[in-house]
């Protein structure tokens, strides 16, 4: 049985087993298999109610990742999405990754009001819905359901994009480049159904992302709704301070009521 430090009365018993297992987890590698729940409960001579709580803090905490029917594993890097405008496979090679997906629809729906309005296109016309679970060497790492126009884009219901991008393919089929977008992104937790697809446990963390993207014509090409693993992305963004907050002549003024003495240096911070 493991020597641990049990006897901290100021934290529970859960999160003193999460420390002895954050130092664990420190001396292995990422892929490295983790003892189960019932062998940590020997070892530590806790109840399996205590391990379960420690080893789910360590999941959300992106150090372990339980993989469905095999184990809980010692969590790999996350995956860096910049926020840019690229399909998901471009994404995966610029990440040395081999992309793929699963085609799980891909129907004709009558556009709403929402798609109507985002997509520029009458309401009750025909939008072509795909929706694939998209991969990185195999691997489950986001669920992908695209929104474009049947009317403009025909060709798509008949297409084959099992291992190809939906960029590549309008590129290619009609000429079209997708040159900007918008996207919002929000923090989420997976159902049950998305965590099946996934074979990870529902209620964990993930990203949600709806992004309209627009062609060199200006013109809304495709609506997306992505959901990607929280326990395998994490987002980049670089950051520049606004124009006009940034001052190109620093005014070194000071107020007369500061009676600064001349042999004094001060700095004013904000």
């Amino acid at each position: 049985m493991q020597t641990w430090n049990a006897q901290r009365p100021s934290l529970p018993k859960y999160r003193l087993l999460q420390q002895a297992l954050e130092a664990r987890i420190a001396q292995l590698h990422p892929g490295d298999r983790f003892p189960s729940e019932r062998e940590l409960e020997q070892e530590y001579g806790v109840s399996r109610i205590t391990v379960r709580q420690a080893l789910q803090q360590l999941v959300l905490a992106g150090k372990l990742e339980r993989i469905q029917g095999r184990g809980t594993f010692v969590a790999r890097p996350k995956v860096e999405q910049g926020l840019v405008l690229t399909s998901f496979s471009e994404e995966m090679r610029r990440r040395g990754l081999t992309p793929g997906s699963r085609t799980l629809a891909n129907q004709h729906i009558p556009a709403d009001a929402e798609l109507a309005a985002r997509l520029a296109i009458a309401e009750g016309a025909p939008v072509i819905m795909l929706t694939r679970l998209r991969l990185a060497n195999g691997e489950p790492m986001a669920l992908e359901t695209v929104y474009i126009s049947a009317e403009r884009f025909p060709l798509l219901a008949e297409a084959d994009l099992t291992d190809r991008s939906l960029y590549a393919w309008l590129a290619e089929h009609y000429g079209i480049e997708l040159t900007h977008g918008e996207q919002t992104i929000e923090a989420v937790v997976l159902t049950p159904q998305e965590a099946r697809l996934f074979g990870l446990p529902p209620g964990l963390p993930a990203f949600r992302q709806v992004r309209l993207s627009y062609d060199q014509f200006d013109r809304p090409v495709e609506l997306v709704r992505s959901l990607y693993r929280g326990d395998r992305y994490k987002l980049f963004t670089p950051l520049t301070r606004p124009p006009q907050l940034v001052l190109t002549e620093p005014d070194w003024t000071f107020p007369e009521q500061l009676n600064v003495a001349a042999d004094t240096h001060q700095s004013i911070g904000t």
